[in-house]
């Protein structure tokens, strides 16, 4: 389909839906700006897909003015990244009702709201992370979400606090609408990703969350799902949350299968594969230049490759792109015969 609190512990579970199905701990993909677009998306689907997947963010107040038709494009999915959940921010509960009604018109299987983004021009519309200061504003806009999904789960991203960590009285407040989940990326805005991720804050949310029946994931500094796993044994997690590790290696998830172990022709075939989903499905709405994180990316770990790197750094389109490759395996086959 291609776009179609201690009082907290004392009310009912939250409705069944496709999180219960979901196997403990839980592996996930994090929803990145740019990055996890459905190009990229279903490329790690067939590499090696985790237990769930988030759209990139998305503008609530972008879907309700004129620059609607470019944001539906990052909302267009394929069928084999399900089960979907689309992450909306924003600062107001309207456009949150109205966008969670589009979720239940395009088919996701969930929606997911952002208190987490530490971004500044994010910040300054009141929306991301700045939901974390104003916990009479999330209220509205959860309910407004809850809503317009009808039955489709709604679960929250967010942090520790934004100058401080607030997480006992934060999270009181969010357990207290009862979402389907709730992720916790274990620093403050002021942190940004510059310290360590603090995964005894995810332990502690785990203890205050006992109970509740909502399922806490951490995020933050997650090598691989091994590593994973070993943070959920420690602190409890329902789940853990994977975000900048994906780059350059969508095979991440798969347990059989190690980038490394593939050799750079494989890597290159995907690689390439990956442009040609992003030039034929985004390609009339997004810039060309935004594989190139992912050209670099994908290089990363083998040796020998920095003429290639660099060639790759400049190209502007996907002919360029395939061009560069293609002299790069010329030179290196001929490499090998003057070598024989």
């Amino acid at each position: 389909m291609q776009v179609n609190s201690s009082s907290a512990t004392t009310k009912p579970a939250p409705p069944a839906s496709f999180w219960d199905d979901l196997p403990r701990p839980m592996m996930l993909l994090a929803p990145m700006a740019n990055v996890t677009d459905t190009a990229f998306r279903q490329i790690i689907a067939r590499c090696g897909r985790p237990d769930l997947m988030m759209t990139e963010f998305t503008s609530c107040e972008g879907l309700c003015s004129r620059g609607r038709e470019r944001l539906l494009a990052e909302l267009t999915y394929h069928e084999s990244e399900r089960p979907l959940v689309v992450q909306y921010f924003g600062p107001r509960p309207e456009p949150f009702f109205q966008c969670a009604q589009l979720a239940r018109q395009l088919g996701f299987d969930g929606i997911d709201i952002n208190t987490g983004c530490p971004d500044r021009r994010v910040l300054r519309q009141g929306a991301g992370a700045a939901l974390i200061g104003d916990p009479a504003r999330m209220r509205e806009i959860y309910a407004a979400a809850r809503e317009g999904a009808g039955g489709l789960p709604v679960s929250i991203k967010t942090r520790l606090g934004i100058r401080s960590d607030i997480l006992e009285e934060w999270l009181a407040v969010l357990l207290d609408l009862r979402p389907a989940a709730i992720t916790l990326h274990a620093r403050t805005v002021r942190e940004l990703s510059n310290t360590a991720a603090h995964w005894d804050a995810v332990a502690r949310a785990v203890r205050q969350a006992r109970g509740s029946g909502v399922p806490i994931i951490g995020n933050g500094d997650v090598r691989d799902p091994a590593h994973g796993r070993e943070l959920a044994a420690q602190t409890g997690a329902d789940g853990v949350m994977l975000g900048r590790a994906i780059f350059g290696n969508p095979w991440l998830f798969n347990p059989t299968v190690s980038k490394q172990d593939l050799g750079l022709e494989r890597v290159l075939d995907t690689m390439l594969e990956h442009a040609a989903l992003f030039d034929r499905l985004l390609g009339d709405v997004r810039p060309f230049v935004e594989m190139r994180r992912h050209f670099k990316a994908y290089l990363a770990g083998f040796p020998n490759t920095r003429a290639l790197r660099v060639a790759l750094m400049e190209c502007a389109d996907l002919a360029a792109a395939q061009a560069i490759v293609a002299r790069h395996r010329a030179f290196a086959e001929a490499a090998v015969g003057r070598a024989s």
